[in-house]
């Protein structure tokens, strides 16, 4: 018989299956997922993925394993996230966006039982896989796979909490993604906190439309099914359809990001649109135009989400700041979030003083359980008992901080990450390639793109040449939006070699030199 202190241990292990399993006892009737053509009960939706959990288990799926799903927004996605909750398995979110041997990599680093895919990509999965690995296609043969398949007890669950749920790819430095680990604790510790401190209520609707691959895709949403609100289901962003979700549903986050804040600006003008109600809207402030942030939570009635944070951390450090309706900030300072502690420290890992640059760094019940198969990489990143974020911020005397840049350069387009040797190592490729740097620039709609310089080798080599490269080897929204030809010697560098990249920002204010 187990001791007291085991019992007392046990009963603090609850789970993402656990936790949805108790809003689909209080719930069992209420609308968990809509996609507009099709709305899914909580019931339902859990006799589903209990179907599914033996599906996955005649093929091998056991607690730790890995099953990647390679999909649009659909509402097979969750079907699997609780499937893989129940049996202590992970989802492996693969992005779609990727060319195939960016996407082979990806599934080669976490070696999956099992691939679930749509037909819409089954035949990028098809050329990226090295060797043959067993998979599931949605639509007829998934189906008939669930309707053979006896549902588990609705007690069964495999998991504990410390159990990696998620894997979400984040850009590596390197150029290649590194699979960030995300635990059940990881994942109730998140929703905890938004909801406290964004003050969203338990039934309050969240519309996805940002990719399940994404931590604001997937985590948002099992934060709201965990909590027995609804989804909305969106295949991609689409103006017209959260236009009709903003006038008939009450929401707690309204997730828009730069370059698609104007869009949906002019569709609700242009409809006229009321909203039922929103809680909080926006991200990344630091890359819209003051004036959409504005104009935006006047159309919404809700205010802007000054937050920083990132997949390997959840809505910390930054989630205690809020833009007032209305307003077009000038003072973008972050707010520390009430749950996490942080730390700014220079590179020998000692705390700066307010008013100087340090990296920040982090730790709390919302962190990440490290990078997948990375143990070098987890050692440095994790040293001192603290997870470094790669981010230079300076404290300010009233306790907040100030973003200052991103140690390793990465480029925010859009919403999605790019790291500039993702780019660099594709044009290296070409032999009369003799120097390449990619830098960041502005941009009104995606707030940064990725520029590339170059030198080259003879003079053979053309800008419509590397593109082409870049296209068949990186996804869209990481080719570079402009290539500069310049001399070797014009890179500038510092005293140890190294190419100063802030230097070649600079040269972006003057006219390109004919190719």
């Amino acid at each position: 018989m187990p001791d007291g202190a085991a019992l007392v241990a046990r009963s603090a292990q609850s789970t993402v299956a656990s936790l949805f399993q108790a809003q689909v006892r209080i719930y069992p009737d209420r609308i968990a997922l809509d996609d507009g053509a099709q709305r899914v009960s909580f019931v339902e939706l859990d006799e589903r993925s209990r179907r599914l959990v033996t599906v996955l288990r005649q093929r091998g799926v056991k607690r730790g394993a890995r099953i990647a799903i390679l999909a649009e927004n659909r509402l097979e996605y969750f079907e699997l996230f609780f499937a893989a909750a129940r049996l202590g398995a992970i989802a492996a979110c693969q992005n779609w966006r990727l060319a195939p041997p960016e996407l082979a990599h990806c599934l080669d680093l976490v070696e999956p039982t099992v691939v679930l895919v749509s037909p819409r990509h089954q035949a990028v999965l098809e050329s990226a896989m090295e060797s043959p690995v067993d998979t599931i296609l949605f639509g007829a043969p998934y189906e008939e796979l669930i309707a053979a398949a006896t549902p588990v007890n609705p007690a069964f669950n495999s998991a504990e909490p410390e159990d990696p749920l998620l894997i979400l790819y984040t850009s590596g430095t390197t150029g290649l993604p590194k699979g960030a680990v995300i635990s059940h604790r990881a994942e109730v510790a998140r929703n905890l906190v938004m909801r406290a401190e964004f003050g969203f209520a338990v039934d309050d609707s969240y519309p996805v439309w940002s990719p399940l691959y994404h931590m604001g895709g997937a985590e948002y949403s099992l934060s709201t099914l965990m909590s027995g609100g609804k989804v909305m289901v969106i295949d991609g962003f689409d103006a017209r359809r959260l236009a009709d979700i903003i006038a008939a549903e009450q929401l707690g986050w309204l997730i828009v990001m730069p370059g698609m804040i104007n869009v949906l600006i002019e569709e609700l003008k242009r409809r006229d649109v009321r909203p039922r109600g929103v809680k909080v809207c926006g991200v990344m402030a630091d890359l819209v135009p003051p004036s959409e942030i504005a104009e935006i939570t006047e159309l919404v009635g809700a205010p802007y989400a000054n937050t920083f944070g990132a997949t390997e951390t959840g809505g910390p450090p930054g989630t205690a700041n809020l833009i007032p309706i209305g307003v077009a900030p000038t003072n973008l300072s972050k707010q520390q979030s009430r749950f996490c502690e942080i730390r700014l420290v220079d590179a020998e890992d000692q705390e700066v003083p307010d008013g100087e640059p340090g990296e920040l760094c982090i730790r709390g019940w919302t962190l990440f359980s490290g990078y997948w198969r990375a143990p070098e990489v987890n050692a440095h990143e994790f040293r001192g008992g603290w997870f470094h974020m790669g981010d230079v911020f300076v404290r300010n005397p009233d306790g907040t901080f100030d973003f200052v840049d991103r140690v390793k350069y990465m480029i925010k387009s859009g919403g999605e990450n790019i790291y500039p040797a993702e780019i660099e190592r594709v044009m290296m490729q070409d032999s009369r390639v003799a120097e390449v740097a990619v830098v960041r620039h502005a941009d009104e709609k995606w707030g940064e793109v990725p520029i590339a310089f170059v030198a080259q080798r003879g003079d053979d080599l053309t800008a419509t040449v590397l593109l082409e490269r870049c296209r068949a080897e990186l996804a869209g929204y990481k080719q570079p939006k402009g290539i500069r030809f310049i001399a070797y010697e014009s890179f500038p560098r510092s005293a140890s070699g190294k190419v100063q990249r802030h230097e070649l920002e600079k040269l972006l204010t003057e006219p390109p030199a004919d190719n």
